[in-house]
């Protein structure tokens, strides 16, 4: 019992950024136990989505054709026959709605434990190390997972993608769906208070804290997001006031992203922001304090009024 299995999500025909990030764990996790990575690819266009989990640093994709989207049971079947066939030591599925939904009636049919929300696993002298967040991720807590198998779920954002590399062995799972168990089916998507935006899918993130000072002074903030193409996002602070709607908010009580390139504009960098950006792969901060936390994260630095930073980036930028 060496392998690692990882559930591979997707959502209206599309396969989640998170999905690349759990490969990376499995692999890491694999190399350390001396076993293969294994990908469950569950419903919906399982041929493509397994040629885009291939060459991932992989060894095996099981493929399971059952249903469009997501089902409650027929994953916690799949997953526990996928489970049986493969032996692995470790599951890694998504820290998300759906992951969560499935992981812990698994891990309860299974008869394992579940460690959730994890922001780092590693295997030491053959124990399973969990790391978790607590105290609004003040501090990280290692848990020693008492033996093997475990099953966890991993936090988006906290592991790179899969880099290319390799070629899996793709495989129709033998799996026998029992449909008299599946007691609902997904009949459509509604999108409650989701704005008109989803900021954890853009690639280029301008985001604004208190430093704004005002309302009326976001509309330079646009400006900027206007003349570079970015999507104008906030910290906490901002959608409280009521300046921004909630589907702006970065951070633990918002939305965790990984765009690109993510500026902080006038946000000091409390803890709770980020734990939901600090995925991002270039960060540049611009604060009047020199010691403001975001800087112990951020890429590039701009110690200076953002009310003169700005204009010149929109100068520069136009």
């Amino acid at each position: 019992m060496s392998d690692v299995l990882a559930v591979a999500e997707h959502r209206q025909g599309a396969l989640r950024e998170v999905s690349y990030q759990l490969l990376t764990a499995a692999r890491g996790l694999a190399d350390a136990l001396g076993g293969d990575v294994h990908v469950a690819v569950i419903g919906g266009d399982t041929d493509t989505f397994a040629d885009q989990v291939n060459r991932r640093g992989v060894d095996v994709i099981h493929t399971v054709a059952d249903g469009d989207e997501f089902n409650h049971d027929v994953y916690v079947q799949a997953v526990e026959q996928l489970y049986e066939a493969v032996d692995p030591a470790v599951v890694v599925t998504p820290n998300s709605v759906n992951g969560l939904d499935y992981a812990p009636a698994v891990a309860r049919g299974l008869d394992c434990p579940i460690v959730t929300n994890l922001v780092d696993a590693a295997v030491d002298e053959g124990t399973l190390i969990a790391t978790r967040e607590q105290y609004g991720s003040k501090v990280e807590v290692d848990l020693e997972v008492d033996g093997f198998p475990c099953l966890l779920t991993l936090r988006e954002g906290e592991w790179e993608s899969a880099p290319t590399g390799g070629d899996a062995d793709v495989r129709a799972a033998e799996v026998a769906i029992d449909e008299s168990a599946v007691g609902s089916t997904v009949t459509g998507f509604e999108a409650v208070a989701a704005g008109d935006v989803d900021i954890s899918e853009a690639d280029f993130l301008v985001s604004v804290g208190r430093g704004i000072e005002e309302e009326e002074n976001l509309e330079l903030v646009e400006e900027l997001c206007e003349v570079t193409g970015a999507t104008l996002s906030s910290s906490r602070p901002i959608v409280d006031s009521g300046w921004l709607p909630a589907n702006r908010q970065v951070g633990q009580s918002g939305k965790t992203v990984t765009p690109d390139v993510y500026l902080a504009i006038g946000i000091s960098g409390a803890v709770q922001h980020l734990a939901g950006m600090k995925g991002s792969e270039t960060i540049i901060a611009v604060n009047t304090d020199p010691d403001a936390p975001i800087f112990d994260v951020a890429d590039y630095g701009i110690v200076g009024d953002l009310f003169d930073v700005v204009p010149e980036l929109i100068d520069a930028f136009e």
